[in-house]
């Protein structure tokens, strides 16, 4: 029998992604202050000698955890959102109930367990100089892409007055909604007020442009350059 050696550098990065996977993991269900390098090191089945070798202090091993949450936010809103756009909206009927499900879909995304991983280092980098430094850039990058990706889902005309500040207050609504929801359950009030808030951009926005072609030519998270939040 042949034994494959998979190569060292191949091993390497299979340690780190479990070591960062665990390290959201832990942020989730414990929150930053109960989230160790110990901890981590045993979720992920990593040595602990391992696991200093690649991250040696817990700061290292929460910044990188921080740009590997930011990666995995873009992958997974752009994914969300390229669900919302098998089709232009052909009448009236279809459009509302496109942008229902946009919206949702940003209701969910800003609900999941990566947001609420997120979340925590933000609560984390408000009082540790550190931390700040490494959240706030990758939070412009996300906050940038969110935007744009938004503004193609919604088929939004950002030349229109109004328009830009619609497409902020829906992020700014699923954004606040994803926080009520890490302290209880809260997944019917917010279907009931982004179908409302859906009513409200069906009035308010103009027609959608071509929205497949718009999120599909959507650049990676690292190279986004959308407009500022």
């Amino acid at each position: 029998m042949t034994t494959t050696r998979i190569p060292q550098e191949e091993r390497t990065r299979a340690m780190r992604l479990r070591l960062l996977e665990a390290t959201v993991e832990c942020l989730v269900e414990r929150g930053y202050a109960r989230t160790s390098t110990t901890l981590v090191s045993e979720r992920a089945g990593v040595s602990r000698g391992a696991q200093l070798h690649h991250f040696p202090t817990k700061n290292d091993l929460v910044v990188a955890a921080v740009e590997h949450v930011t990666r995995l936010r873009g992958e997974e809103l752009l994914a969300s959102l390229s669900e919302s756009s098998d089709e232009v909206a052909p009448s009236a009927e279809a459009r509302i109930t496109r942008l229902r499900r946009v919206v949702q879909l940003l209701g969910d995304h800003f609900s999941s367990p990566v947001f609420m991983a997120a979340l925590e280092l933000w609560v984390a980098a408000r009082t540790d100089e550190a931390l700040l430094a490494a959240v706030q850039p990758l939070e412009a990058r996300v906050g940038r892409e969110a935007h744009r990706l938004t503004v193609a889902a919604l088929g939004a005309d950002e030349s229109r007055p109004g328009a830009r500040e619609l497409v902020q207050a829906t992020l700014d609504l699923v954004r606040g909604l994803g926080l009520a929801n890490s302290i209880s359950d809260d997944a019917g009030r917010r279907r009931r007020i982004l179908d409302h808030w859906a009513d409200v951009l069906d009035r308010e926005l103009d027609s959608p442009h071509d929205v497949p072609d718009l999120l599909r030519s959507a650049p990676p998270i690292d190279s986004a350059a959308g407009t500022p939040t």
